[in-house]
């Protein structure tokens, strides 16, 4: 986790207001540059999964690092298109892996000349209407795979994932008579709470590819998705990349083509802090309806940071200021948001999951650890308000590089316009 005495928490909170995300571009580029060593010399190609943070900053130091983009609409196409990364098929740079396309996503791959990753067998047909011409990539369901929590299934029969391996035949028969190469083979199994759980995975899809490829012999890559576990809990154990480099070496050996990896939350989680203002403490007693609580009311809410409301994601919460060195004691920390769900210490079943920190006191900030991935990618106007400002900390010094939103940003796409 961030080091939060390297930062003047206070003076940036004075000068941007509450709420506010800080990246650490130090730490950031510290990740990736530890990444890229661990694919050195193994002939595998990282992807930055840009869905996890797309912010500009962000996809400079990814750029910079010589990582390619995997890309999930055709918007996050063109904003990579935008950071610097070279649309075209050799090398190909862009990847846009998606279930459907909507939006502007076919007429993107047309004009950016970015590689499709197909989802769903309907998908060939629709390029080959709008008059798509070059390879395509394949997304598998491998038939397993597990999120890092229930709610999110990447691979199985409940997951709408990729093709499953039955249909597969069909859709090689039609891309053949298409006119599309089949260049790319990619599965998605992620992982669950446990560390060691990517490298089972990891396994099982390499042993997967290794039984299909014989059926697909323009495919000169195969990916073996994301899900590389960061450590979100402080009683679990940072993955290594020294097992990262065991498994890319050995699908390379086995594969024999191109492997590609594409990290996103891996990447950036834990170089990020979502900084709010305590408003308020609070307390219920208990009745017969259940226990009560010592509530922490603050001013960022769910819609700065959904993942804890949205399937009980696990964040650690810093104490900054005069009485962070209290002795613990059960506290459930809210945001301003008018639904129950707005509490950012909620467990896996998503109900209450009081957190022993100090106690804090109104005017004192809050630091949420670990909120690079998925943070802001996933903020919103829930209630009509503005998205947080950003805040770049690099080299010992602060830049703002996302300023907070206005009821103009919000309400920019407002429009009457007759439809004929």
């Amino acid at each position: 986790m961030l080091d939060l005495g390297r930062y003047p928490l206070e003076r940036l909170a004075s000068t941007v207001g509450t709420p506010f995300y800080l990246y650490d571009g130090d730490a950031l580029r510290a990740s990736v540059a530890r990444f890229a060593e661990a694919l050195e010399g193994t002939g595998a190609k990282g992807r930055y999964a840009m869905k996890a943070n797309s912010s500009r900053k962000i996809l400079d130091v990814m750029r910079d690092a010589g990582l390619w983009i995997d890309a999930v609409s055709g918007n996050e196409a063109l904003r990579a298109r935008r950071a610097g990364f070279a649309g075209g098929f050799d090398p190909p740079v862009i990847l846009l892996t998606t279930d459907v396309f909507r939006d502007n996503a076919v007429e993107t791959v047309l004009r950016e000349r970015v590689t499709p990753n197909l989802g769903s067998p309907g998908m060939l047909a629709e390029l080959g209407r709008a008059g798509y011409r070059g390879p395509i990539a394949i997304r598998v369901n491998p038939g397993f795979g597990q999120g890092h929590v229930d709610a999110c299934d990447t691979g199985g029969p409940s997951s709408k994932h990729g093709i499953w391996p039955d249909a597969l035949p069909a859709l090689r028969r039609d891309a053949a008579e298409a006119g599309f190469p089949i260049r790319l083979l990619h599965a998605h199994v992620g992982t669950g709470p446990e560390v060691r759980e990517f490298d089972i995975n990891a396994a099982r899809l390499i042993e997967f590819f290794a039984r299909l490829l014989p059926s697909f012999p323009d495919v000169d890559a195969v990916s073996l998705g994301g899900g590389i576990p960061h450590p979100y809990h402080p009683r679990v154990g940072a993955y290594s990349e020294e097992s990262l480099r065991a498994i890319v070496t050995r699908a390379r050996k086995e594969l024999e083509v191109r492997i590609e990896i594409e990290p996103g939350r891996f990447l950036v989680a834990g170089s990020a802090l979502l900084v709010a203002r305590v408003k308020d403490v609070k307390q219920t007693l208990a009745n017969e309806r259940g226990p009560g609580h010592t509530f922490v009311m603050v001013d960022a809410g769910f819609g700065d940071l959904l993942r804890p409301a949205f399937y009980g994601a696990y964040h650690w919460i810093d104490i900054v200021g005069p009485h962070g060195s209290r002795e613990p004691s059960p506290c459930v920390v809210a945001g301003p948001l008018c639904e129950s769900g707005d509490v950012f210490t909620r467990g896996e079943e998503e109900l209450l999951e009081p957190r022993s920190m100090p106690r804090p006191e109104p005017g004192d900030l809050i630091a949420i650890q670990d909120v690079g991935a998925y943070g802001t990618a996933m903020s919103m106007n829930y209630l009509s308000i503005g998205r947080a400002p950003e805040v770049w900390w690099q080299n010992g010094s602060a830049s703002l590089v996302a300023r907070r939103q206005t009821l103009d940003d919000v309400l920019a796409a407002e429009c009457d316009e007759p439809l004929g």
